[in-house]
């Protein structure tokens, strides 16, 4: 994949948010390919991937890529260039989309029952419109106009990326500092200047560390080269440098590749086992690191490092004699005491808006609780009120000397009754039975022999 391509495209595969040491292994597999897993946090991240993923499947598009340029994919050009790729290509683009729709429905209607909205009568594809990443219009087939919304909209988000994340450390470090005041005033005067004094030593050891080379500049390099690598620092050579850290040997170094130059540095000032060094703060001086390279080296901006423009930069005068690099303790606060109070009067605000709905809920809660007792005394009251119209109705039948009745409401007299009258009906079957039996044993005719009466 071109390098122009991948900045503009696939600059979410490249970018890593918290970049990790690389680790070094000194006969790789000719086939193992360098595995690129950074996201950079767009919320359809996994979309833009698997979109480039297809795309890379079809030999035509490949090779339209080889000749590229950046204009050619900033103006749209190499999006036309998908109504010539493979049939089984295009199927799984338009596929790769109405998942993407779904998804972004799932979303929307979370947002709206999140808010108490009626949703029965949503209209999904004006509410799409707020999606830049797709044609909403369109929401079944994936068309050319979908890759070129998909690329302008990487490319204008993460161009915008580096701005969020300086701004989200900003607002870290004065919450920080806004709890460190908030804890020193909850403390006696004895104990507030020797909770203080403990603070500025934590400040103090931090400061003391060995000199920090400036990213990008020879010294830094071959420092990477002899400590990283294992090679002798006499024989450094950019190119072979070039070469042995471009991990994916696409013939530029990008944004992780860059980002784990810095290790070794950064190594220098920060220890995760220290209480003083702060591993946020180590993330924001890489990323300080990773933008003074990039302004020094990367001559079109395209957010990656030729080759050409590596070599370049190592002949640099101005990059070869810079002096030791100024950590965030050199330098200026991020934030103004104007900015900081700003920032403690939208906390208490905040506070105060939570603390009206905690109380809020409270007498929700109790009202429930109040509503609950009552229904339970009134659950009490019907049971006993069943339990005395059942006593009564006792009452009352032992009154009117009705006997009891059985188990299915009938007098049980009844049943005696019932029982003589089957045992009567039993004795006339058996009498008739046994009468049919004696008349069955007569003779037909009388016997002749009987003696005759006379009178």
């Amino acid at each position: 994949m071109t390098g122009g391509f991948k900045a503009l495209v696939l600059l979410s595969l490249c970018l890593l948010v918290w970049a990790v040491p690389i680790d070094r292994n000194p006969d790789p597999p000719q086939e193992e390919k360098a595995e690129e897993n950074g996201d950079t946090g767009l919320y359809y991240d996994r979309y833009l991937r698997e979109v480039i993923e297809v795309l890379e499947t079809d030999p035509h598009f490949r090779e339209k890529l080889q000749t590229a340029n950046t204009e050619d994919i900033k103006n749209g050009r190499l999006s036309k260039e998908l109504d010539l790729v493979g049939h089984h290509v295009r199927t799984r683009l338009d596929e790769l989309k109405r998942q993407e729709v779904s998804r972004l429905r799932m979303l929307l209607k979370a947002k709206l029952d999140s808010t108490n909205a009626q949703s029965v009568q949503m209209d999904h594809a004006s509410l799409l419109k707020q999606f830049e990443h797709l044609d909403p219009h369109n929401q079944n087939t994936f068309e050319a106009k979908d890759l070129e919304l998909l690329i302008a909209t990487a490319t204008k988000d993460l161009e915008n990326y580096d701005a969020e994340r300086h701004e989200e450390f900003k607002r870290y470090e004065m919450l920080k500092e806004h709890e460190r005041r908030e804890y020193l005033k909850s403390l006696d005067q004895e104990k507030r200047e020797k909770e203080e004094k403990r603070m500025e030593e934590l400040k103090e050891k931090h400061r003391q560390h060995p000199k920090v080379n400036s990213p990008g500049s020879v010294d830094q390099l071959r420092e990477v080269w002899e400590e990283t690598d294992g090679l002798d620092p006499q024989e450094f050579n950019p190119k072979t440098f070039f070469k042995l850290h471009d991990t994916n040997s696409d013939g530029v170094l990008d944004v992780q590749e860059l980002e784990a130059l810095f290790t070794k540095e950064l190594e220098k000032v920060y220890d995760p086992k220290n209480e003083e060094d702060d591993m946020v703060e180590m993330e924001e001086e890489r990323l300080r690191m990773r933008e003074h390279v990039m302004q020094n080296v990367d001559v079109n901006h395209d957010r990656l490092v030729s080759l050409e423009e590596f070599l370049k930069s190592t002949e640099k005068r101005e990059l070869n004699n810079q002096k030791e690099w100024e950590t965030l303790d050199d330098t200026k606060p991020v934030y103004t005491e104007e900015e900081l109070q700003r920032f403690e009067t939208e906390l208490r605000d905040k506070e105060l808006e939570l603390g009206r709905r905690a109380e809020k809920l409270r007498q929700e809660q109790e009202l429930l609780k109040e509503r609950s007792k009552a229904l339970e005394a009134q659950k009490r009251e019907y049971q006993q009120a069943v339990m005395e119209m059942s006593q009564k109705q006792k009452e009352q039948q032992a009154l009117n000397k009705q006997p009891p009745s059985g188990p299915n409401g009938e007098l049980r007299f009844q049943q005696g009754i019932q029982k003589l009258v089957n045992e009567d009906s039993q004795a006339v079957k058996v009498s008739e039975q046994q009468t049919g039996d004696v008349q069955n044993n007569l003779p037909a005719e009388p016997p002749q022999n009987l003696p005759q009466h006379t009178s």
